[in-house]
């Protein structure tokens, strides 16, 4: 239920209309939004005080009210509103030295009109700002998440394919509610991305390390490895070294015109956890003919 106007202004029942308006100036200039920027009280309050000078401001609308054939929540609010047409001969506030400097003429035209009336104009909800954590491959594959607002409510979020760790997500008009019949605000949601166990991201690629056993790495073939999107099958070379990398075409990230960064695959040869006696036997004949550490020699 909307409170009495007249105690929203700090005003008497009998008081008259220059003494409602000289209230309303006072309030304007204390609580308006572009003198008090993220401060959601004042807003609030400057929005109950915009109401109740919109009825009572209006004589027409104050003897309805006062005769209780409307109440204080059928009055229409009015947009924004600045003071400089409303302050005194001589303030600060008539001139261009004083708080004309830091407010914008444009901004301060909404306030009154020039013959000191209010009006009735339309103002833009804040922008609601929101963090929101994601998985790393929920982040790279995109889909739909919730987030719980403080009120209990929830708020549906659509995420990319390919968002990014710190990237803003817009959603509009889902911020906070405008003055008037003026538009809602902005949600903005500030993406927080999780490491991943086995996955790493540079640009649109994703890089992995793949363990293979001496086999695959002497004989080569075909070897399951994971990706974004599932596990896929590659080709290993015969004869390849650990830091040997290999690309998977179209695997990596997701790009907004459709197409796809690459997967780099860098393969590191391990031996069994477990010593094998064969295999010591086989390279204990072999002896080896070749000496690793020759491109390191001065």
């Amino acid at each position: 239920m909307a409170a009495d106007p007249y105690d929203v202004l700090g005003v008497k029942k009998d008081a008259s209309q220059e003494e409602i308006q000289k209230a309303y100036r006072q309030l304007a200039k204390k609580l308006h939004p572009d003198l008090n920027p993220g401060n959601e009280h004042a807003e609030e309050q400057f929005k109950d005080v915009a109401a109740a000078y919109n009825l009572l401001g209006d004589g027409e609308k104050r003897a309805r009210y006062d005769r209780g054939e409307i109440d204080a929540s059928g009055a229409e609010r009015p947009q924004r509103q600045f003071y400089k047409d409303f302050a005194e001969e001589g303030s600060q506030y008539t001139s261009d030295a004083g708080f004309a400097d830091f407010v914008d003429d444009d901004i301060l035209s909404r306030i009154f009109t020039r013959d000191g009336r209010a009006t009735t104009v339309r103002m833009r909800g804040a922008d609601a700002h929101y963090r929101l954590t994601l998985d790393f491959l929920d982040a790279i594959n995109g889909g739909n998440q919730q987030i719980t607002l403080p009120d209990g409510s929830i708020l549906d979020v659509r995420i990319p394919p390919g968002t990014h760790n710190g990237q803003i997500l817009r959603l509009r008009g889902k911020g906070r509610p405008g003055i008037g019949d003026g538009p809602p605000g902005d949600a903005l949601v500030q993406v927080e991305v999780r490491p991943h166990r086995i996955f790493t991201r540079e640009g649109d690629n994703i890089h992995l390390d793949l363990p293979i056993s001496l086999g695959e790495a002497v004989l080569g073939g075909r070897v399951r490895v994971p990706t974004p999107s599932g596990p896929v099958t590659m080709t290993v070379p015969k004869w390849s070294n650990t830091g040997t990398t290999l690309r998977l075409k179209g695997k990596g990230v997701p790009r907004a015109d459709g197409s796809k960064g690459d997967e780099l695959v860098s393969l590191k040869i391990m031996l069994p956890e477990r010593s094998d006696p064969e295999v010591e036997k086989f390279v204990a004949q072999w002896g080896g003919t070749y000496d690793p550490r020759e491109a390191m020699e001065a």
